[in-house]
């Protein structure tokens, strides 16, 4: 059993992190101690471990509680419904992905049109560029 400070740190997320997991009742503390500390087993630890790697790849909370859910009782579930979680986030990366990279590019049209000298900014084509906004392509 670990007190929550242990389970933090075994799990690499702060004992508030755990706390706010309790709170979206995606964790649950059973046991204390006499002394009112909570106790936490191993499928608590791993448990965090899911939630954390989770968040780490983006998912929202629902999300992820929708899958604990499917963990927790894998034969009421298809793999269908956890795939189409995963594909859905995967599908919003892809997305990002796409805005980054018009991001990147308008980003190198600006840094490219600067001449980048020291002289004063009064026709700096980077601010002039920002002021009239994004060139739409019309086709």
């Amino acid at each position: 059993m670990y007190r929550i400070g242990q389970l933090a740190k075994l799990a690499d997320v702060t004992p508030d992190t755990i706390r706010f997991y309790e709170k979206q009742h995606m964790m649950d503390h059973e046991i204390r101690t006499e002394g009112g500390f909570r106790l936490y087993s191993s499928s608590d630890l791993q448990r965090l471990k899911f939630i954390r790697y989770g968040r780490q790849l983006g998912f929202s909370l629902e999300s992820i509680r929708e899958l604990l859910s499917i963990r927790v009782e894998p034969a009421k579930h298809t793999c269908h419904e956890s795939k189409a979680i995963v594909e859905k986030r995967l599908n919003e990366v892809n997305k990002m992905m796409a805005e980054l990279k018009v991001m990147q590019q308008s980003l190198l049209h600006l840094s490219e049109a600067c001449c980048g000298d020291s002289h004063t900014s009064v026709a700096c084509s980077i601010l002039e560029a920002l002021e009239r906004g994004p060139v739409l392509n019309e086709s």
